[in-house]
């Protein structure tokens, strides 16, 4: 009897970063490996959030298992309340990752029924034809796992995202032993992180960033103001203890940082020494050598804690010449504009800043070449797949396993949507499903019609022209001269004549030579015709047209 082959099809996070999400199906069954989202960039006016297009999923309801979640950042989690509505099944995690995963279907009033079941690491759950166990791996964020697969065709190990750091702050140890034991016995697939293929060497420890915050605040004679990110609880972790070894209370501002420090002290990941923590009113009394201040806002978000200190609108702190700012983070691709700003202007304000290029204050939560090289020699996979990366770092990574023998024939770079069907001896790419950008626009979810981000895009660059014209429907004539009102176009009063020439066009165009006036339809094309090609002739610009029809 032949054996079926196991499919392994990536909807998201596959030459992007951003948006994970990975099915992997067998026979009738088909379990999912994340559900993240991606912010958009720059040229998606409008839209708040990207997430993974799931009609696959949803044409195959009965299928579905389970989701398995590896860790709580927000590019595996975060497109949970959109698609758990539309989707019943249980959903799968550690204990700090279900509290996140939690509050933010509570935050988003994501309406489900979607039970969301806690595991541990080195426990094993039964979903169909797959098993699934649990092995710790070290991130930037606490309760992170990666997954031992069991299926009819062979082991599958997902690593999730990792580094390997042998002096973890809050992490635990990743479980080398226990993947080396497999690669004795034969992996059929290993997918792997991919985000940091182009570093080569190690990636360094938390434990030089802890050395690094201790002689900054031994040193700084005044306030200390430390922004990371809120789900970096190591780092949290470390602040505070560094606040206690040097007299320091530690106050902390930014929502997200408030909400989730409760989560890691009720699961035990954060442990804050006694009289550490501040409330304001504290704050305000003590001196300025005797405060640190825990901030959100290294990626330069225009509402977070730390931009609003840099621009002078922070309610409660204002930084004065004397103050040390310490940015813990390294800006996300996209975002090195808005942070540079940010440090900036917090030296404009007096502040000595540091950052990254400066001192090690930051050290990433993903493995470099060599951690990667590591995994692959342990785990011995027949094929591999990289994954969790844009298409260079997926190449890049591909290329260390063809190094270490893994054969080129075995080594897969797919993209989202691809279906690759896997054998015991071979695979192939056998076809493609939709992977179209679903977007998060507001209350509304789904697919937005180019023509709509081109609108927007035209509308920022070059503005809106709004022509009105009053038709007498029983004469069928004009009354009165077009009105032209422009918005991020050019004003009226600087540009007189160009309006008054423009409303000319548009009485030639809707009204010359004619006994009637045309139809309600053919005036909109005309009005609209006319003057997008006269404004372009005269300004180079094409602003979108919008004709209004009074009838009276």
């Amino acid at each position: 009897m032949s054996i079926r082959k196991l499919k392994v099809i990536p909807l998201g996070g596959l030459g992007e970063i951003g948006k994970n999400m990975l099915a992997l199906e067998y026979a009738d069954d088909i379990i999912v490996i994340d559900a993240g989202l991606m912010f958009p960039s720059e040229e998606m006016l409008g839209v708040d959030l990207l997430i993974p297009d799931i009609s696959y999923l949803l044409e195959r309801q009965q299928k579905l298992r389970g989701i398995i979640i590896t860790h709580g950042h927000e590019d595996h989690i975060g497109a949970l309340p959109y698609i758990l509505p539309q989707l019943t099944l249980p959903v799968y995690a550690t204990k700090f990752t279900a509290k996140l995963i939690s509050a933010g279907l509570k935050r988003r009033r994501g309406k489900t029924k979607a039970k969301i079941n806690l595991v541990h690491t080195g426990s094993r759950i039964t979903l169909g034809n797959f098993a699934i166990e649990f092995f710790p791996v070290c991130h930037s964020i606490p309760d992170a796992v990666g997954l031992i697969i069991y299926t009819p065709v062979g082991v599958v190990v997902h690593s999730g995202d990792f580094k390997v750091d042998y002096t973890p702050v809050v992490s635990k140890l990743a479980d080398l032993s226990h993947l080396g034991w497999l690669g004795t016995r034969g992996v059929l697939l290993l997918l792997s992180d991919s985000t940091y293929a182009e570093l080569s060497g190690y990636t360094p420890s938390e434990k030089v960033v802890s050395e690094s915050l201790d002689h900054i605040v031994r040193e700084a004679p005044g306030r200390v103001v430390i922004a990371t990110f809120s789900s970096l609880v190591s780092r949290i972790q470390q602040v505070f203890d560094v606040a206690a070894k040097h007299g320091r209370r530690v106050f902390i501002t930014g929502h997200s940082m408030e909400e989730i420090i409760p989560l890691a002290m009720e699961t035990s990941y954060l442990a804050i020494p006694p009289d550490t923590r501040c409330c304001f009113g504290e704050f305000e009394r003590l001196p300025y050598n005797q405060v640190i201040v825990l901030a959100t806002g290294t990626q330069g978000e225009p509402t977070s804690a730390l931009s609003r200190m840099a621009n002078g609108t922070h309610g409660q702190i204002q930084i004065v010449p004397g103050d040390t700012v310490v940015i813990s983070a390294t800006p996300i691709p996209g975002n090195e504009m808005l942070v540079g700003r940010i440090v900036d202007n917090l030296f404009r304000r007096g502040a000595n800043v540091i950052y990254q290029k400066l001192s090690q204050v930051h050290v990433h939560g993903h493995g470099s070449q060599e951690e990667l090289k590591l995994l692959i020699s342990l785990v011995k996979p027949k094929f591999f797949i990289p994954v969790h990366g844009e298409y260079r770092h997926l190449s890049l990574h591909a290329r260390l396993a063809q190094g270490l023998g893994v054969p080129s024939d075995n080594v897969f770079v797919l993209e989202d949507g691809d279906i690759l069907e896997l054998g015991r001896e071979k695979g192939e790419v056998v076809g493609k499903v939709p992977t179209g950008n679903v977007y998060v626009n507001g209350s509304v979810t789904g697919e937005i019609d180019s023509a709509v981000l081109r609108d927007r895009k035209l509308l920022s660059r070059d503005g809106v022209v709004i022509a009105t014209l009053v038709v007498d429907i029983e004469k069928g004539k004009l009354i009165g001269e077009p009105k032209i009102v422009t918005r991020g176009f050019t004003d009226v009063c600087e540009n007189e004549a160009l309006i008054e020439k423009s409303q000319e066009v548009v009485m030639a165009a809707v009204n010359h030579g004619r006994k009637h006036l045309l139809e309600r339809g053919d005036i909109e094309d005309k009005l609209r015709d006319s003057l997008v090609k006269f404004l372009y002739e005269q300004t180079h610009r094409r602003p979108i047209i919008v004709p209004v029809i009074v009838e009276v």
